[in-house]
């Protein structure tokens, strides 16, 4: 039996560490032609690469790429060269096996990272059929040419970019993120991911998830949901299980299926999720999330303007927005907030708009985390505006960070008016003070040793954030 070598090359623990779970799906998918092993670059020790692939001797070397950079402008974060030094580098030193490059950002610059990383072949979009195919085609003998979402080295037709296979999710093996790595370092500041779909039918400018997964939603069963996470639950006890699909409630009636299928299962599980949607948001909804175990969600309308939600191309209402806003506060669920500044027409007039939005409708105790510009990626309807606008060139490169800032405000009062707000507003955080300094982290478990453990860490830490305001020390 041939071996196959997954490594994950996503070492950001920052705000939590993510789970690789797409190596594990195709571990599981893999493990039955093929022995497989998964490098978790996050946990393994360092410098331990090398080693691993001279003892494992695999016949062939997936590389997951997931990020790109930290797309913060205020901060920014370039993964690339640091994943092809530590990763890349040691690979090609220790095997000729060939190296086949994937993963959600692989996916977005697909010849650009083929070019940087000198890897054999590359997959476009989700990998299951695709590299069992390939890898198949490899074994034989035989040539790659014709699979699709498989490219080879830099020449390929563009043709094949998005033609990655659509699966029936349900044929898909459970993750089992617990059997292929290392758990540990997840279950004490992550999450246990889970995926219920894949593809999103949005329009969102900026998004790249249609690009990625597809625009139409492919759903698994609530029962397989509900199954693996008592599976899951079962083997390591007390965790996070967290939601991973762009948005959790949509298409509409999905969410609450599986909310009834995991309280059906009579199990005790705390769960959260990000991408909770406006336009199909619903007292239901919230009450069945309560009743399944959600402790902790994610609301990204991105704006509190109605103007700018327009330009942004959200599929709801500034209406649909303060509805939502006000059944996750009477409903209590702890909530981060996402808003994004500076998109196509924003203007000083629709920042003040998010403001007002947020004063009146999000709780205070829960976290409204602040960005100034848009991450602009290709085949995206940002990118064409940035192109209209001459932000960009045709032949610029986006591989390194570009960022869209709207022509109509400047960024420096953009940076003034994020920073009144978090000095007006002791829930309202700019990205690039998210990360807390040690004080505040020791007061925060000091807090907790107290008896708010069981609440989500960012709560806690705007209870210390508010106290450090009060008496001055607030950095």
């Amino acid at each position: 039996m041939k071996k196959i070598l997954l490594v994950n090359t996503n070492t950001e623990s920052a705000p939590y560490p993510v789970p690789p779970v797409g190596l594990c799906l195709l571990a599981s998918t893999l493990c039955k032609t093929h022995e497989v092993r998964i490098f978790d670059g996050l946990a393994a020790p360092a410098g331990s690469l090398p080693r691993v692939v001279r003892s494992f001797a695999p016949d062939y070397v997936g590389v997951g790429i997931r990020n790109i950079d930290s797309i913060v402008l205020d901060k920014p974060v370039y993964y690339i060269d640091d994943i092809h030094e530590k990763f890349f580098v040691p690979i090609k030193r220790e095997t000729d096996a060939p190296i086949i490059a994937g993963g959600s950002g692989f996916s977005v610059f697909p010849f650009e990272l083929m070019e940087r990383s000198g890897a054999d072949y590359g997959i476009v979009g989700e990998g299951e059929a695709a590299l069992a195919h390939l890898v198949a085609a490899l074994d034989r003998g035989d040539a790659a040419a014709g699979i699709p979402g498989v490219i080879k080295g830099n020449t390929v037709p563009e043709a094949f970019v998005g033609q990655s296979p659509s699966l029936d999710m349900d044929t898909v093996p459970f993750s089992e993120v617990d059997r292929w790595i290392d758990f540990s370092p997840y279950a004490r500041r992550g999450a246990y991911p889970i995926q219920t779909k894949r593809g999103c039918g949005h329009r969102c400018v900026y998004c790249t998830y249609p690009c990625i997964e597809g625009v139409s939603y492919r759903r698994r069963s609530p029962e397989a949901v509900a199954d693996e996470i008592e599976q899951a639950a079962g083997r390591l006890g007390d965790v996070t299980f967290e939601f991973v699909d762009s948005t959790f409630n949509d298409p509409p009636g999905h969410a609450e299926a599986i909310c009834r299928a995991i309280i059906g299962k009579n199990i005790t599980v705390r769960l959260r999720t990000m991408g909770i949607n406006p336009a199909h948001a619903s007292r239901e909804l919230f009450d069945l999330m309560l009743a399944a175990g959600f402790s902790q969600i994610d609301c990204t309308p991105d704006s509190g303007s109605s103007t700018m939600l327009a330009n942004l191309r959200k599929n709801f209402t500034l209406p649909q927005l303060e509805t939502t806003a006000d059944l996750i506060r009477r409903a209590n669920i702890p909530t981060m907030w996402f808003f994004v500044f500076g998109g196509p027409g924003e203007t000083e007039k629709t920042i003040a708009e998010t403001f007002a939005f947020v004063d009146k409708w999000v709780n205070p105790e829960d976290m409204v985390y602040m960005m100034a510009g848009l991450r602009i990626y290709p085949n995206t309807e940002l990118h064409r505006i940035a192109l209209r606008e001459g932000i960009v060139g045709p032949l610029d490169p986006l591989l390194r960070p570009v960022f869209y800032l709207s022509p109509l405000v400047r960024k420096d009062r953009i940076d003034a008016l994020m920073q009144e707000a978090a000095e007006t507003r002791h829930n309202c955080v700019p990205a690039s003070q998210s990360a807390p300094s040690p004080a505040m982290m020791q007061r925060a478990m000091e807090m907790r040793a107290q008896g708010n453990a069981r609440e989500p860490m960012f709560r806690t830490l705007l209870r210390v954030r508010r106290e450090m305001m009060k008496d001055g020390t607030l950095e």
